[in-house]
């Protein structure tokens, strides 16, 4: 392997874990930042995951960027707990005068409303979309110690066994419907195993307990850099840096199995709308900052644009797709 591949994986791994345990910094007040349309107070961004979680790594890279934009400064605010809908109630009930803002993403914006019968708050009604900040995308990846080398290869395999098993980073998330309509495409014969956490996870696929799972390109580049794991497709439009090689689930020959988590800015539904037009012009200068933009792409994500009508279109497409991914398996978040 080409050791520029080998320092690419590690960049990702580090980036990471460093942006986990930096303290957010807040500086004061600029003189002249209520003149240019700033908030005149620090901005409370608030993450529904713990530090080191892709959302959390998403929320302080923008955090950096975004305090040269708004002087008056902004606190990452970690609320984690049941998938981060505490945090998203949180803010949905917040003041709506711009200071308190939800770094969302694909499950508690779209996915929620179909997997859960009940919600305390409700992403269309209670939500302003601001702009999107990035988005990752899945390799479906197996064991290194399976007989295949493609996804070709791991259909008649997988057709050739009784039952395999497909390990997810929990019930619900998007990871367990790539898995259940990977299976739906093998004949049924792959079954979901929900794990309680991504470590265990990846423990029971580097274990071959499983033999397949889809996991963010970030996470399991390293390991199959490594040669622990061999990734057979991305679920991206693209092929993507850190997994060089490895075709797209489309030019693999499953059209239809392409999705990404995606993380974006929204603000209380409530927030005035010269308010909000702030936010999206604050956010829209930083995502266009070259050093957010390639910190990012380093630690394997792809940057957004931090426009609020394309993040808009964006959630609403992807609530009606996921509606009908998730009616399809029967599932239901247990309450």
């Amino acid at each position: 392997m080409p050791s520029s591949q080998r320092r690419m994986g590690r960049r990702a791994v580090l980036a990471a874990a460093a942006l986990a345990s930096a303290p957010p910094a807040i500086t004061t007040l600029a003189p002249t930042a209520r003149a240019q349309g700033a908030p005149d107070r620090p901005v409370r961004l608030v993450v529904g995951f713990p530090p080191g979680t892709a959302p959390d790594v998403v929320a302080r890279l923008l955090a950096d960027a975004l305090r040269e934009v708004w002087p008056a400064g902004v606190v990452v605010d970690n609320r984690a707990g049941a998938g981060g809908h505490i945090a998203a109630q949180e803010v949905a009930r917040a003041a709506p005068d711009g200071t308190t803002l939800f770094l969302g993403e694909l499950g508690t914006l779209a996915m929620a409303p179909s997997t859960h019968a009940r919600l305390n708050f409700d992403p269309a009604r209670d939500f302003a979309p601001i702009g999107e900040v990035a988005s990752i995308g899945f390799a479906f990846v197996v064991p290194a110690s399976l007989p295949v080398s493609d996804m070709a290869g791991y259909a008649a395999w997988a057709r050739s066994q009784p039952q395999i098993f497909l390990g997810t980073f929990g019930a619900g998330t998007p990871g367990h419907f790539g898995a259940s309509m990977l299976a739906a495409r093998l004949g049924g014969r792959g079954e979901p195993v929900h794990f309680r956490s991504t470590g265990e996870a990846m423990t029971a696929i580097l274990g071959g307990n499983v033999q397949g799972m889809f996991g963010t390109v970030a996470l399991v580049a390293p390991h199959v850099q490594g040669g622990r794991l061999k990734a057979l497709a991305v679920t991206t439009a693209e092929p993507v840096a850190l997994l060089p090689g490895v075709p797209t689930m489309a030019q693999a020959g499953y059209e239809g199995l392409g999705f990404a988590s995606w993380f974006g800015v929204v603000a209380p539904a409530a927030t005035p709308e010269p308010v909000q037009a702030t936010l999206e012009a604050g956010l829209r200068r930083a995502m266009a900052n070259p050093a957010l933009r390639s910190r990012l792409q380093e630690a394997g994500f792809r940057p957004g644009d931090g426009e609020r009508a394309g993040f808009a279109t964006l959630i609403r497409s992807e609530t009606a797709r996921w509606a009908e991914v998730v009616r399809a398996t029967g599932f239901r978040a247990i309450e």
